[in-house]
C-alpha cells in the first residue's frame, strides 16, 4: 500500500505578495518622481548614444583608439582598432555604441553612489555593519530579478535597464572603496593628524590617494558588472547588443548570437584594459612598481 506525498507546504510566507504590494504602492505614490527620473536618465542616455552614433564611425573609433593609446600605449590602441574593425565588420557598431552609452551612464551613477557610501562605511563601523547584509543581498540576487520591478515602474526601454544595472553593479564599488580606505596604514593617518591635518584633508590627501589602486579595482568591477547587466537589459527592451542576444535566443539564430556576443567580448576587453591602465597610472601604483624594481 502506497501513500501519495502531500504537496501542501507546512506554512506559506506571502513575501512575494508583500513585495508586489509594496512596488505597486511605491509606483502609484511616487509616480511623478519616477517620471522625472525617467526623463533625466533617458535624456542622458540618448545624448551619449547620439555622441557615439551621430558622427561617422571612423571618427568615433579613432577617438576611442586615441584614448587607448593615451592610457596604455600602442599595443592597446592596435588591439582596440582591430576589435572595433571586427564590430563594424559584423554590423554591430550602433548596437555596441548603444550598449557602451548605457554602461557609461549606469556605471557613472553607480560610482557616484558607491564611492561616497564606501568612504562613509570605512569611517563608521555601524554603517558598515548595516550595509554588509544589504550588499550581500544585492550581489547574490539573480540579475534577471532586478528587471522585474524596474519594468513595472519605468515600463520597457533603456531606463529600466539603466536602473537595474545601477543596483546590480553598486555593491563592488562600495566594498572596494571601504576596503581601500580601511587598508591605509594607520601610522600614516596618525602622522597627518600629528601635523594638524583635518579629517577632510586626511581623507583627500592621504587616504584616497593611498587607497586609489583598490578603488580603481572596484571601478573596474562596477564597469564589468554594468556591461553584463546591460546585455541582460535587452530583455527589458533596451537597445544595444543585449537586444540582439535576446533576439538570437528567441529565434535560435546562432550567427546573430555569436556576432552580438563577440561585440560584448570586445567591449568588455576594451573597458577592462582601459580601467586597469588608469589604475596603473595612479601615483601610488607607480611608486609601488618603482619600489619593487
Amino acid at each position: 500500500m502506497t501513500y501519495a506525498a502531500s504537496t501542501e507546504p507546512l506554512y506559506r510566507l506571502p513575501l512575494g505578495d508583500w513585495v508586489d504590494t509594496a512596488i505597486a504602492t511605491i509606483t502609484s505614490t511616487f509616480d511623478g518622481f519616477f517620471d522625472g527620473v525617467k526623463t533625466v536618465l533617458l535624456g542622458g542616455y540618448d545624448g551619449l548614444a547620439l555622441v557615439f552614433t551621430g558622427p561617422p564611425v571612423w571618427i568615433v573609433a579613432l577617438v576611442l583608439v586615441g584614448l587607448a593609446f593615451w592610457t596604455k600605449g600602442w599595443k592597446l590602441a592596435v588591439g582596440a582598432l582591430v576589435g572595433f574593425a571586427v564590430i563594424v565588420g559584423v554590423d554591430q557598431w550602433e548596437n555596441a555604441m548603444a550598449t557602451l552609452a548605457l554602461v557609461i551612464v549606469a556605471g557613472a551613477i553607480a560610482l557616484m553612489i558607491a564611492i561616497p557610501l564606501g568612504i562613509l562605511a570605512a569611517r563608521n563601523d555601524r554603517l558598515s555593519g548595516a550595509l554588509r547584509p544589504v550588499l550581500d543581498f544585492m550581489q547574490t540576487m539573480p540579475a534577471f530579478v532586478y528587471l522585474i520591478p524596474t519594468v513595472v515602474i519605468f515600463l520597457t526601454g533603456a531606463v529600466p535597464g539603466i536602473v537595474a544595472t545601477i543596483v546590480f553593479a553598486l555593491a563592488p564599488g562600495v566594498r572596494f572603496t571601504e576596503l581601500g580606505i580601511r587598508g591605509v596604514d594607520s601610522e600614516v593617518v596618525e602622522a597627518g593628524q600629528a601635523f594638524g591635518a583635518t579629517p577632510g584633508r586626511i581623507l583627500r590627501q592621504i587616504q584616497i590617494p593611498l587607497a586609489l589602486p583598490t578603488i580603481m579595482a572596484g571601478i573596474n568591477q562596477v564597469i564589468m558588472l554594468s556591461l553584463s547587466m546591460a546585455v541582460i537589459s535587452g530583455l527589458a527592451g533596451a537597445e544595444g547588443l543585449g537586444r540582439d542576444v535576446v533576439a538570437a535566443l528567441a529565434r535560435v539564430d546562432v550567427a546573430l548570437g555569436f556576432e552580438a556576443g563577440l561585440g560584448v567580448v570586445i567591449l568588455a576587453m576594451y573597458l577592462d584594459r582601459m580601467t586597469s591602465a588608469l589604475a596603473d597610472r595612479a601615483p601610488v601604483s607607480r611608486a609601488l612598481k618603482l619600489a619593487a624594481v
